[in-house]
């Protein structure tokens, strides 16, 4: 059995909170007096803890904004950073039952997830380079690579501004760059074809490599697949 013992400066029910994070991953648990979790229990307490964390951040974000005579509302710039919002950004809105409004980023080429792997995964086994595909927000598509580093992830502020150039790059010899938001790495070289749809970047294909340097071969591969995608999202 696994005992949680405290220091006593915190209350019963975050007592209860730190044990289940201590323990939650173990079959059999006692709390210190004496009361039996099951590995059910635990994970429930665990789930109602986040969904009282995120219920306490939204309350704490409950900004009040008045609509002008045209409708318009507008979103603080805090949250517009921390959401990643920028300005010409598609939202969705939506209603509830609650009388909530609620508004969603939207990805155009989100909806092209699936078409966007099979595109990913015909150009690694075309030219044998890791293959990344994403939206303004994350990558959506990988390919060659670890789908747990990348896929899912947040992209760097370095893809974002090639995204916002609006012309593909070669970059060769470059040591640590960072794809993903937060994190670097070592490669030895990359190319990146931004996806323009009616006059807007929406995402862009990456190639890159550790071990080799890439060339105009690969440079215009993920031009004729940005390009490709891009018509795709018009039709």
């Amino acid at each position: 059995m696994e005992y949680f013992h405290s220091d006593g400066r915190n209350t019963k029910q975050e007592k209860k909170y730190l044990f289940v994070y201590r323990t939650f991953q173990m079959k059999d648990t006692k709390f210190k007096h004496g009361k039996d979790f099951t590995s059910v229990e635990v994970m429930l307490v665990l789930q109602n803890h986040q969904m009282k964390v995120r219920q306490h951040w939204m309350k704490a974000t409950g900004i009040v904004r008045r609509i002008d005579d045209l409708g318009r509302v507008v979103i603080p710039k805090e949250i517009r950073r921390t959401l990643r919002i920028r300005e010409g950004d598609p939202l969705e809105i939506f209603v509830d039952r609650d009388g909530e409004v609620i508004l969603k980023k939207y990805s155009p080429i989100s909806e092209l997830s699936d078409f966007a792997k099979e595109y990913a995964e015909a150009l690694f086994d075309s030219l044998g380079n890791p293959v990344l595909i994403c939206d303004r927000d994350a990558y959506i598509a990988v390919a060659g690579s670890s789908k747990k580093d990348y896929l899912n992830k947040n992209i760097s502020d370095l893809m974002g501004k090639t995204m916002e150039e609006r012309s593909s790059v070669l970059k060769t010899s470059q040591g640590e760059v960072s794809l993903v938001d937060g994190n670097e790495e070592t490669v030895t070289s990359y190319t990146v074809g931004p996806i323009i749809a009616n006059g807007d970047p929406i995402g862009a294909v990456v190639i890159f490599s550790k071990e080799k340097t890439l060339g105009e071969v690969e440079q215009k591969a993920v031009e004729t697949a940005a390009g490709f995608l891009a018509r795709q999202m018009e039709s």
